[in-house]
């Protein structure tokens, strides 16, 4: 007599949906970084017992050698970094246009220990971070992330998912745009600093007498610190589209690494 009602194929099809969420959860911004372990584990297993009822994974569909298991598992880890990809490329476009904007304003020198990594950066460039975060929060992007962690169960099966050439092009596209997105967030500032440069360029000509450098620095902090409320406004845009379009952006990507594809 069976006194658990243990069935072998059960728990394998709940394996399947445990090792999806556990891989793609970890390595998603905001819920790899911020979070600490122990609420990653509640939430991953809150998220798994509400997905995995809904599923028809079979238990037989969970791999029985080892290898075969590492290369599900790899393929697992593909996905999550291909989902984690495109926002973390948004977070890397506003770290490039803060670190343009950190030189600009004569803070190469002053730079902030980040508590996540413990690393140095930019004191410009983890201000826009930080503030980033928190509209991408406020507009429930981390949402939209595990409703892209669901979706992706229906469009890749455990294990299904192929590096095909069209979500490598789709991929790179995306990067390229990271670049793009970082100078023109740092665009305002930039062209703000230059005026000033000029204006202290032909100040000096006119008035050899004149510190133009004690003078200088405090002027262009002062204006690099007003032209950056205007790049807070211009986040603010950049991240509601991002976040309108990043549903289609996900299930694009996911049905270019489908195996049907």
């Amino acid at each position: 007599m069976d006194i658990f009602s243990f069935d072998p194929n059960m728990v394998l099809s709940f394996y399947l949906t445990l090792f999806r969420i556990s891989v793609v959860l970890f390595i998603m911004p905001f819920f790899g970084d911020t979070l600490p372990n122990v609420m990653k584990a509640a939430m991953l297993l809150v998220l798994t017992l509400a997905v995995w009822p809904s599923l028809s994974f079979p238990g037989a569909a969970f791999p029985a050698h080892p290898f075969n298991i590492a290369i599900m598992f790899a393929g697992e880890i593909v996905l999550g970094l291909t989902l984690g990809c495109i926002v973390r490329m948004l977070i890397a476009a506003v770290q490039i246009g803060g670190a343009i904007i950190n030189f600009q304003m004569g803070f190469s020198m002053v730079n902030s220990i980040d508590p996540m990594t413990g690393q140095q950066e930019p004191m410009t460039t983890h201000f826009i971070y930080m503030c980033t975060m928190l509209t991408f929060l406020s507009l429930n992007g981390h949402l939209h992330l595990i409703r892209a962690l669901g979706n992706s169960f229906e469009l890749v099966p455990p294990g299904g998912l192929f590096l095909t050439p069209q979500l490598m092009t789709e991929v790179m596209l995306f990067s390229k745009q990271m670049f793009v997105l970082g100078v023109r967030i740092a665009a305002p500032v930039i062209l703000a600093l230059f005026l000033v440069d000029l204006a202290l360029a032909l100040i000096s000509r006119t008035a050899p007498q004149m510190n133009i450098l004690v003078m200088g620095f405090p002027l262009k902090i002062a204006v690099g610190f007003l032209f950056l409320s205007y790049v807070m406004e211009m986040m603010s845009e950049y991240v509601t589209n991002f976040i309108s379009a990043m549903d289609q952006v996900f299930i694009h990507l996911m049905r270019l690494g489908a195996p049907h594809t």
